[in-house]
């Protein structure tokens, strides 16, 4: 028999091992009491048959119920403790037939311990020797000795097929036991790479979040700096504004750093919506913010993805378009969409001959997060738009693009409100769900 693996602990076989010691018991003591009672052979040849089958009792308790809770039973201990239980055996069953009822005692054990081969040898030795030796000893009739051949015979094709089972029962628990430590040990690699992934995917999207805000209002600081060196001495009022907006991006840059920190919502959508947000962004950019479509409150993560976006996007222009640069960022609220674009008129590139970089793969994986779409288009001296599309739930029906606003008296245009050049984004009227523009100036 081969072992039982790594995972003894689950096998039916090992928790059933005290049904099998009450079997044992039974199949001993049963022989044991028919030999005393029997009233043949004599009382001294009874007593001694009786004799030879109490130390089967010992010797299984010392030697035999080892052998069988072992993984892999020692072939030569199996031999020794089966010789001696066999030669026990046959010496009481060749003195008194009753005695051959530790049969069923021995057969099972031979079929636990050894392969099929030696078992099916043991059994053989124990189920017809007692019949041999009983019929040289004893000299019984011929009716006598065919109905003992024949019980013999009875007894051993019972033990070949219950063997057969009882080694197929042992197989299939030892299979299932090695399946079971195997599953396992998949478990916990499994949970080792979801903590491993789950770790990673944190790792990445505080990158993005980092690089989106922090790192960005750094780089604004940084050029805001140099821009106040070179204006002190000659425009001192530029400066001071320059400064003033300094002061403003240290308190964003803070706010953010509390908002990643705290795991909320950024600094810019906390009690605002996301024109509001896109306003603020655009005002200190020098960009000019366009929203269509009917405005409406969507949950926070396209919200944040759109934010950050824009703010990846204005970050790219600042630094790459050249200046000076319009840029202009159109926000649509669809049914069941929310588009993002931000377009400069700066000198381009070849988006085929990037290679490397954060900003445009964590725009593209930040919107894959939500099932949305970044693309990039551009070229040299052609400018840069870059366009993000975010599914969102679907508009009620009366707040639908094609639901259109009583139009202006004398212009058959829908009236919606505007926000004065310079003026505060997000001041004045309640955004309407229908087209507006903001349009900011450079402080």
């Amino acid at each position: 028999m081969t072992g039982r693996g790594s995972a003894r602990d689950v096998h039916a076989w090992d928790r059933t091992m005290r049904l099998w010691d009450a079997y044992f018991a039974i199949a001993w003591v049963a022989p044991l009491v028919l030999v005393l009672t029997a009233g043949q052979p004599g009382w001294p040849v009874r007593a001694l048959a009786a004799g030879l089958l109490l130390p089967l009792v010992p010797w299984y308790v010392a030697l035999g119920r080892p052998l069988l809770q072992a993984d892999v039973p020692d072939g030569r201990r199996v031999v020794r403790y089966l010789s001696g239980a066999i030669a026990l055996f046959l010496s009481s069953a060749v003195l008194a037939g009753e005695a051959r009822l530790a049969t069923f005692a021995l057969i099972p054990q031979c079929f636990m311990t050894l392969r099929l081969r030696g078992a099916l040898v043991a059994v053989t030795v124990i189920n017809l020797v007692p019949v041999l030796g009983g019929a040289l000893l004893w000299r019984p009739a011929g009716a006598e000795l065919f109905a003992e051949a024949l019980s013999a015979l009875v007894s051993l094709t019972f033990s070949v097929a219950v063997g057969g089972w009882i080694i197929r029962i042992i197989r299939q628990s030892w299979e299932r036991a090695e399946l079971i430590g195997e599953l396992d040990v998949s478990r916990h690699e499994v949970a080792r790479l979801s903590a491993a992934h789950g770790a990673l995917a944190e790792r990445e999207r505080m990158a993005r979040e980092i690089h989106d805000t922090l790192a960005q209002g750094f780089t604004s600081l940084l050029m805001l700096v140099q821009a106040v060196e070179a204006e002190l001495e000659h425009d001192l009022p530029l400066a001071r504004r320059h400064l003033a907006l300094m002061d403003e991006t240290a308190r964003q840059n803070l706010a953010e750093a509390r908002a990643l920190v705290a795991g909320g919502t950024p600094a810019d959508l906390d009690g605002a919506s996301l024109p509001d947000a896109l306003g603020r962004l655009a005002a200190r950019h020098g960009a000019v913010l366009e929203v269509t479509g009917p405005v409406r409150a969507l949950p926070a993560g396209p919200e944040v993805v759109a934010l950050r976006s824009c703010q990846e996007a204005l970050a790219n222009a600042r630094k790459h378009a050249g200046s000076p640069a319009a840029v202009d960022i159109r926000l649509r609220y669809a049914a069941d969409t929310l588009t993002v674009s931000v377009r400069d008129d700066g000198r381009g590139f070849d988006p085929a001959a990037v290679h490397g970089g954060y900003g445009l793969a964590g725009l593209r994986a930040r919107a894959a997060e939500v099932g949305g779409t970044a693309s990039v288009r551009s070229a040299p001296g052609a400018g840069t738009t870059v366009t993000v599309c975010l599914p969102v739930p679907a508009a009620p029906a009366d707040a639908r693009p094609d639901a259109e606003p009583d139009a202006e008296p004398g212009t058959g245009s829908p009236a919606h409100p505007r926000t004065a050049p310079g003026a505060e984004p997000g001041a004045g009227p309640a955004y309407a769900a229908v087209p507006f523009a903001v349009r900011s100036e450079n402080p």
